[in-house]
């Protein structure tokens, strides 16, 4: 299979990954221990998820270690979030950066984003604001839309840049139409300060289809503290947009919202 073309060998898997979960597993790991790259990636996937076949971390690193060692960009990606979160390992930065370098380099708008985390944040990496937001920008030129929100941030705190409310807008509105929540709910907080409400409300409307329960939940509270501050310096808002805005409130507070990566291993490591 590795020597068949990539649309051939994504047909292939299509077909694989269409059946039933056990079966597809059992298949998935029959063409990984063939040496099918792809098949590596997924079936370490698979074994994180726990789909198909138990959840398993530390067995899904050696999967992602054999496509790796082919050069997979997303195999070196997903080593660096096994470092970086210590599925199947214990958490390491100082590796997670490693691998999410290694990504980066070889062209994944993932990687690249990844990395450029690390080094906004200074984990596993000296922290470089600069070298960050190149990366960022990188990533979003590939259309990646969380790194879009990224960017988005450096302009509205005047990270490296001249701060630019107007630029930081244009970048959170990319990515909140590459579907990133955290881009949505930036673009609506910018749009509401601008006094632009009609424009903010679809996409807060939208933020709950992908966030997490945590972000759903300080959505809320910022939400509440806008409508509700404990020391009113700006116009109430009207009663028919505050009453629009307790709607979201209810909506994020009892929205199951969606788990993030790991969650299923956190909960059977706990």
């Amino acid at each position: 299979m590795n020597r068949t073309s990539p649309e051939a060998l994504a047909a292939s898997l299509q077909r694989i990954l269409a059946g039933p979960p056990e079966q597809a597993a059992a298949t998935l790991r029959a063409a990984a221990e063939g040496g099918v790259v792809q098949a590596q990636l997924v079936y370490g996937q698979w074994l994180l998820d726990g789909r198909g076949v138990a959840c398993d971390p530390a067995q899904a690193v050696q999967w992602f270690h054999h496509a790796a060692r082919e050069g997979e960009p997303m195999a070196l990606n997903m080593l660096g979030q096994c470092h970086a979160h210590g599925w199947g390992m214990p958490a390491n930065p100082l590796l997670a950066a490693y691998w999410f370098r290694l990504a980066a380099q070889g062209g994944l708008d993932w990687g690249m984003y990844n990395y450029a985390t690390a080094l906004a944040l200074g984990q596993g990496v000296e922290r470089d604001h600069a070298t960050a937001l190149d990366w960022f920008r990188k990533a979003a030129a590939l259309g990646h839309a969380k790194s879009s929100n990224m960017i988005g941030g450096f302009y509205e705190d005047g990270w490296v840049v001249e701060r630019d409310e107007d630029a930081a807008l244009e970048h959170y509105l990319r990515a909140a139409a590459g579907g990133d929540f955290r881009g949505r709910f930036n673009a609506a907080r910018l749009l509401i300060a601008c006094g632009r409400l009609d424009e903010a409300m679809p996409w807060l409307d939208r933020v709950p289809e992908t966030a997490t329960p945590a972000f759903l939940r300080k959505a809320a509270t910022w939400l509440r503290s806008w409508i509700e501050p404990e020391d009113r310096t700006a116009p109430a808002p009207a009663p028919e947009t505050a009453d629009s805005i307790r709607r979201l409130i209810r909506i994020y507070e009892q929205h199951p919202g969606t788990p993030p990566p790991g969650a299923e291993i956190a909960g059977l490591r706990a």
